[in-house]
């Protein structure tokens, strides 16, 4: 039986300029779905990506109704913890119904909306095919960036002996790696947070 479980949680307010604040949302995704690149990954996305993710998965599905995020309120208060618990919640639950529907699975926006910190115009155009790299190139290379869930690093010894595919990615024009973006994830049941 396939299961994808996704945790929107550790909501961080972060320092845009001098005068700018935000919060993101790491997500967490355990799977062992065929669909799905990586089996587990970590990233940290803010609310205006979840507004553009929505917006590109309606176009692509016209005639599906989407489930909604939560709304977007003028007093919306990043201090206050249960706003910011009410929106991570809300997230979770946009993203838990999303990834229910067989159709939105098979977007490669959502696969690096949830497994790559692409920026959502570095998604586009890596979707589009005006990037030196593919969708599943740009998720291995996140990957290859954060630090390793356990499984995946068994998975990866074994694999030592058949072609070392991050060996060449240093020229898929994904750029240096950055450190800062590192969830620092950990691997647990989702019972825990459930």
């Amino acid at each position: 039986q396939e299961f994808v479980t996704v945790l929107v949680r550790d909501p961080r307010t972060q320092k845009e300029d001098s005068w700018h604040s935000y919060v993101d949302y790491e997500i967490f995704i355990h799977t062992n779905s065929m669909c799905f690149t990586r089996k587990t990954s970590c990233v940290r996305r803010r609310f205006r990506e979840f507004v553009w993710l929505r917006q590109r998965l309606q176009s692509n599905a016209v005639l599906m109704q989407l489930p909604e995020l939560p709304s977007k309120t003028p007093f919306f208060n990043m201090n206050n913890p249960h706003h910011v618990d009410h929106r991570r919640q809300g997230l979770q639950e946009f993203l838990e119904k999303i990834l229910q529907d067989t159709l939105l699975l098979s977007d490669s926006r959502l696969h690096l909306f949830l497994q790559t910190q692409l920026s959502p115009e570095d998604m586009e155009a890596c979707v589009s095919g005006q990037t030196k790299y593919s969708v599943a190139d740009a998720i291995h290379k996140f990957a290859s960036l954060n630090r390793r869930f356990p499984i995946e690093d068994e998975e990866r010894k074994e694999g030592k002996n058949e072609a070392d595919s991050d060996s060449e990615s240093s020229s898929s024009g994904l750029g240096p790696s950055d450190d800062s973006i590192s969830c620092g994830c950990k691997a647990s049941p989702a019972s825990e947070e459930s």
